[in-house]
């Protein structure tokens, strides 16, 4: 939590994966808000933007599902941040970080997380995103080519 005793500002971390990450708490619906602007910048295509737009949400909880949820959706826009500068090895690391995430989320079996209702009111589907991305990480491994590989949807369509 971030505290000031009137002259400076103390930032506080929580352990994520074994590591201190940065903390910065944010009220739920300030979260959901940038969780759904983050979400239509994924769907819109816009991948960089989808990544910035999640961080704030992603910092602003300590619940290590909720984070593990964030960070996964965080690292799959950079995937294809990385796909539209056509790097293939950087948008496989971040797929593979964004699975791994993900399917800490489906095995604590959070996919109906509040947070994870989707602006058309479904529910992002964890286990079918994990599922999409495995595909997409073999296409790549076939293919070594990012230009044919299409970002998954978060509905798990």
């Amino acid at each position: 939590m971030t505290e000031s005793d009137g002259r400076t500002e103390v930032r506080r971390t929580v352990l994520q994966g074994g590591r201190a990450k940065a903390y910065r708490p944010l009220a739920e619906a300030d979260r959901r808000s940038a969780f759904l602007a983050g979400i239509a910048a994924y769907e819109r295509g816009d991948f960089f933007l989808a990544h910035e737009l999640l961080e704030p949400a992603w910092m602003g909880t300590d619940d290590p599902v909720e984070r593990d949820l964030h960070q996964g959706l965080i690292k799959l826009a950079a995937g294809y941040v990385h796909a539209v500068r056509g790097n293939p090895e950087g948008m496989l690391k971040n797929l593979r970080g964004a699975r791994e995430r993900l399917e800490a989320v489906a095995i604590a079996g959070a996919s109906g997380l509040a947070i994870a209702a989707l602006p058309g009111g479904g529910l992002l589907d964890v286990a079918a995103l994990v599922a999409a991305i495995d595909e997409r990480i073999r296409e790549l491994g076939r293919t070594l080519s990012v230009d044919v590989i299409d970002p998954p949807t978060l509905d798990g369509r």
